[in-house]
Order: structure tokens, then sequence, then C-alpha cells
């Protein structure tokens, strides 16, 4: 096990999720993240079935700043309940985890 994270949300919109992810990479609270389109997220909300494309933004951090990043990304997230998963890493290769280390310094 390592203290990589990987940390997920997902937003409606591109712009949003660019947004997003320069926001944490600049604060030194990601090392990167990575955008992909989603085609349909199928969700209830508010006592009703959804469904709407979505873009998630995947960022890499450490357990040590975890929770400056979640504060920030909660903070700056457009959605009034964002989805905010953060999933350990069983094994990264050594140079990637100290980049990512080193970026967060």
């Amino acid at each position: 096990m390592t203290d990589i994270l990987l940390v997920s949300t997902t937003v409606a919109e591109r712009a949003d999720a660019d947004r997003l992810a320069q926001l944490l990479v600049e604060q030194r609270l990601a090392a990167c993240a990575q955008i992909e389109r989603i085609e349909s997220s199928v969700y209830r909300w508010q006592g009703a079935l959804q469904a709407t494309p979505e873009w998630r933004v995947v960022f890499k951090t450490t357990e040590a700043h975890y929770a400056a990043l979640e504060a920030a990304l909660l903070d700056a997230h457009p959605y009034e309940l964002p989805a905010v998963v953060a999933l350990p890493t069983h094994t990264v290769s050594v140079a990637f985890a100290e980049w990512v280390k080193g970026e967060l310094a």
C-alpha cells in the first residue's frame, strides 16, 4: 500500500472540470488531474431519476494532502452535493510516487 490517492469527482460542464483541475494543481493539492467524458450518469436526485452526461476529474495526491484537497474541491465545486471519492493505491511506480510527492511539496 502506498500513500498515493486517486481522488475523483464529476461535473456537468467541461469548463468546470478544467477549472477544478487547474485550481487544485495550481494550489499544489494535486500533482496532476485527468479529465474524461462520461456518456451518461444515472442517479436519483431529489426523488427523480436522472440520466445526464458528465465529466470525471481524477486527481493524484497523497494522504497527507487529502483533507486540504477535499476542502478546496468542495468549496469550488458547482454541485450542491458533489461526489468526492478517494481511492488508495496498492502499488505505484517509485518514480511516479516520488514525482507526485515532489509536486505537492
